[in-house]
């Protein structure tokens, strides 16, 4: 292995970390409310409580060492529809390929700041702005409100978050937000949640929002920064605040 190939499997092994890292702490984070995180052969599994598959995960890191009956019976007891992230490639005969996950993963001395947008003023949401939040989440992404709500509720209440409000002459626009962690990875940061409504984009929101996001978080102590786009343009803005993409995360279903 070269010493270009060893660095990028060694990036590409620290941004799935703090990714396991990141949804355990979703899973104790949500402890009020059903949240729970463990560890089984070969993966670490968490729920949020909320009966949607895309919040109940197991991060396979060992794929030959995991006992998928263990898996079953975990969930299975827990009553929530679920999947698993297997390092891209890595032999997986369980369940139904579902989606590639991209990773992208940020050092924090690589941090570049966003371009401005006039008019554009971030802070920290409250509980009071819950339903805020929840509307620009369910026109961006195409969903439920109630549901949106339910799982950003408890990232408004916990310490280790911070959710995002961004709004353009004063008007809610775009929302996100950081969960930080200090596991396996060390000090990361992982961002998610990037919304913005139809009428604000292409004018640098989501990198204002994301950029703001985490320079809070390396001032807190992050020393990484990780993130999954979902689309080739996504990509292009994160990569302009200097994150570089990584070999991800392949997405199991139908394991029940």
């Amino acid at each position: 292995m070269t010493t270009r190939s060893a660095t990028a499997f060694a990036r590409a092994a620290l941004a799935r970390t703090a990714h396991a890292d990141a949804w355990e702490q979703h899973g104790l984070l949500r402890a009020t409310v059903g949240g729970e995180a463990a560890e089984l052969p070969g993966v670490r599994v968490m729920t949020s409580g909320l009966p949607y598959a895309q919040w109940n995960n197991g991060d396979v890191t060992d794929p030959a060492a995991a006992d998928v009956d263990a898996l079953r019976a975990w969930y299975a007891a827990r009553r929530v529809p679920w999947g698993v992230r297997v390092p891209a490639g890595a032999p997986w005969p369980h369940g139904r390929l579902l989606f590639h996950k991209r990773l992208m993963l940020l050092e924090a001395a690589d941090l570049v700041p966003a371009v401005p947008v006039p008019g554009l003023t971030v802070r920290a949401a409250r509980l009071a702005d819950l339903d805020a939040v929840a509307h620009v989440d369910a026109v961006a992404f195409d969903a439920d409100a109630a549901t949106e709500a339910a799982w950003v509720r408890p990232m408004l209440e916990a310490e280790r978050a911070t959710v995002a409000l961004a709004e353009l002459d004063g008007r809610p626009v775009a929302t996100a937000s950081v969960l930080r962690t200090d596991g396996r990875a060390g000090a990361a940061a992982y961002l998610a949640g990037v919304a913005v409504l139809p009428e604000a984009r292409r004018r640098g929101v989501a990198a204002a929002v994301s950029a703001w996001l985490l320079a809070r978080a390396v001032a807190a102590g992050a020393r990484i920064a990780h993130l999954h786009p979902d689309t080739d343009a996504a990509a292009r803005v994160y990569a302009r605040l200097g994150f570089v993409e990584v070999d991800g995360l392949d997405v199991y279903v139908d394991l029940a």
